[in-house]
């Protein structure tokens, strides 16, 4: 379980990102292109490039969580 203390930081990566992309590369991105630490607790949001879909990546005590979510838009019966 993750718990996300008040003090955390959640960065939103506003770039498109290949979501094809694993745990040890969103890491590597993390530490090449944004020059952050990705084992300070801090959790990292990067979205696809459509838009529809996201991935957090997030330290736990073993490693790193990561959760893919597909964002849905609703649509009006006409």
């Amino acid at each position: 379980m993750i718990t996300v203390v008040p003090t955390g930081r959640i960065y939103l990566c506003c770039g498109a990102t290949d979501m094809r992309r694993g745990i040890n590369s969103l890491a590597r991105m993390v530490q090449q292109v944004l020059a952050l630490d990705p084992h300070t607790g801090a959790i990292f949001c990067f979205r696809g490039h459509k838009g529809h879909i996201i991935k957090i990546l997030a330290p736990d005590d073993q490693g790193f969580w990561r959760r893919p979510s597909k964002i849905y838009r609703p649509r009006l019966a006409g």
